[in-house]
């Protein structure tokens, strides 16, 4: 189809990184090691959070929440990569790349209010022990998870619709390696500066609410910690959150940089080693910051391993 002089786009390019085989292949090696790695630590946090009762409580339940959005968030990105460098092919189409847009943000937008959920439960074990197994029951548990999915998944619906309805012409390159809206709209022969707002006021609603609302809750949990009266128990006080944190700090602080923005940044290269990080390596460190060196984790590993074990040999 020709307008004005203008080819419309069919499919788009995807550029990745460096054009380099020896480059690639160094990338491929590493992301397939960082995705393998994401995959088999998450499955065995949700498969050992399942099968150890012990550990069915709330802070274990959100985690494993935590454990399928991770696998979630690099399967809909990393695959299409390695494939990309693998035979060399970087089209993908109009239809694949949106779907690719749309599940990449509902799953992130999912992850910022399930880290809410989380300093909340955080703040009620340390501010309200007292009435912490009345308010965290399991029913207000499924309502926060399902709360925090069916969010996520409303969230990238009005932005994505918006960039689907724009005409793209003559370039197809995106300068990324995945779909993501920055990229997309310098492709968009056509004014975004609407869209652009959109998706700033869709990012900061998101983002900002989760984020302040997260700090709020750390704010009120340092205060009671402060006023424990042993070094001893605000020691275990922050451990209990401590995790949470260091997932918190860096989660918001490169998403925050990437999309609570009122116009695209022109440095794509350094955008998409932002993206890496927070898109590829941030789920590889969750599991282990927040759950591969929690002695209940581990503790339940070995009964879950002895159980089979058991099993097995009987």
């Amino acid at each position: 189809m020709v307008s004005d002089n203008k080819t419309l786009v069919t499919e788009f390019i995807i550029l990745g990184f460096p054009n380099v085989r020896e480059v690639e292949l160094l990338l491929f090696a590493t992301f397939l090691l960082m995705y393998t790695l994401t995959f088999t630590e998450n499955v065995a946090i949700i498969l050992v959070i399942g099968m150890d009762y012990r550990l069915h409580t709330p802070m274990y339940f959100f985690i494993s929440n935590l454990s399928f959005l991770d696998i979630g968030y690099t399967t809909v990105t990393v695959p299409k990569m390695l494939a990309n460098i693998a035979i060399q092919s970087q089209t993908i189409s109009i239809t694949g790349c949106f779907t690719q847009l749309y599940i990449f943000f509902f799953l992130g937008s999912a992850e910022c209010f399930l880290l809410t959920s989380m300093a909340y439960d955080c703040y009620l074990a340390i501010c309200n022990p007292l009435h912490y197994t009345t308010i965290m029951d399991h029913r207000a548990c499924l309502w926060l998870a399902l709360g925090c999915w069916l969010g996520g998944f409303l969230a990238p619906a009005l932005p994505t619709a918006f960039i689907f309805r724009l005409p793209f012409c003559n370039s197809n390159i995106i300068n990324h390696f995945f779909c993501d809206s920055p990229p997309l709209l310098e492709l968009s022969c056509q004014d975004v500066f609407e869209i652009e707002v959109i998706n700033f006021v869709v990012g900061t609603i998101v983002l900002m609410t989760s984020f302040i609302l997260t700090v709020i809750s750390y704010i009120f949990i340092v205060a009671t910690i402060s006023h424990i009266p042993t070094a001893e128990g605000r020691s275990k006080a922050f451990s209990t959150c401590a995790s949470h944190l260091t997932i918190v700090t860096i989660f918001y602080g490169t998403t925050i940089f990437m999309y609570i923005r009122t116009k695209t940044i022109q440095t794509f290269d350094f955008n998409k080693t932002v993206s890496v990080f927070y898109s590829v390596v941030t789920p590889v460190l969750n599991p282990v910051i927040y759950s591969l060196r929690n002695n209940d984790i581990k503790q339940g590993m070995r009964r879950v391993l002895l159980k089979q074990k058991d099993t097995f040999f009987m």
